[in-house]
């Protein structure tokens, strides 16, 4: 198989980010963003409450700009899938 139709069929598959996904799911679909999670002060990286937090839910909870904290995490998503972070 080609490697371009490899990636392809990998990316298709990939799961995209959105709203009611929880704080837990997005650290485990894409690993890069647990840098942007620590680097705004939240701790969900092993919190029994991740599983269950958004991003609106984690945001609120920590006193954090929902929309800063949305941006970095599709930053570094765009960056993974791109195979550059």
């Amino acid at each position: 198989m080609n490697m371009a139709v490899f990636q392809m069929r990998i990316s298709a598959v990939r799961k995209r980010l959105h709203d009611e996904m929880t704080m837990d799911a997005i650290m485990r679909e894409w690993p890069a963003t647990i840098r942007v999670v620590l680097d705004h002060g939240l701790l969900c990286v092993g919190c029994p409450i991740a599983p269950f937090h958004t991003i609106v839910d984690a945001a609120r909870e920590h006193d954090v700009d929902r929309a800063s904290l949305a941006r970095d995490l599709k930053r570094a998503i765009a960056k993974e899938d791109a195979g550059t972070g």
